[in-house]
């Protein structure tokens, strides 16, 4: 059982970032699919601001999603990835408000904060960053501290 345990935790961060990658693609998917039943969650100050009609915005949305979903399923920059999926999905709460969707998106941006606090897993594409031009030295035997001047 413990060793059962252990394989969880040390795979928690990656389950969570596949989970969240399949979660934005299903999301961009069904933009790219059903384009026309995504506008009326497209804001009106935006369209007015950008000029841009809501099924193009839709699918700029959708670019996005799909792109960003890509990256952060492969691991490549998953710190920089799953921070701007984090305020892209707090803004979507912020827009679509309090309710069902809105807790939602609340949970969901949650989950990608963490993803973004805890960076590169083991499956990452992307490795953490490890320095090659440092060397480890073995502390010397014969270690003397500096004397205090009086």
């Amino acid at each position: 059982m413990q060793k059962i345990i252990s394989f969880l935790e040390s795979y928690a961060s990656v389950f969570l970032r596949f989970g969240m990658a399949i979660v934005i693609l299903w999301f961009s998917f069904q933009q790219f699919f059903e384009a026309s039943s995504w506008t009326s969650y497209v804001p009106d100050g935006v369209i007015g601001m950008t000029h841009l009609s809501a099924i193009t915005l839709v699918y700029l949305n959708a670019i996005f999603e799909l792109v960003f979903g890509i990256l952060l399923f492969l691991g490549w920059q998953t710190r920089i990835v799953a921070f701007l999926l984090a305020l892209h999905l707090f803004d979507i709460m912020y827009v679509v408000g309090y309710g069902e969707i809105g807790v939602r998106d609340f949970g969901l941006a949650v989950a990608t904060l963490v993803i973004f606090m805890n960076g590169a897993d083991m499956l990452c594409v992307q490795q953490k960053e490890k320095n090659i031009w440092k060397t480890e030295q073995p502390p010397e035997q014969n270690f003397q501290p500096p004397k205090r001047f009086t």
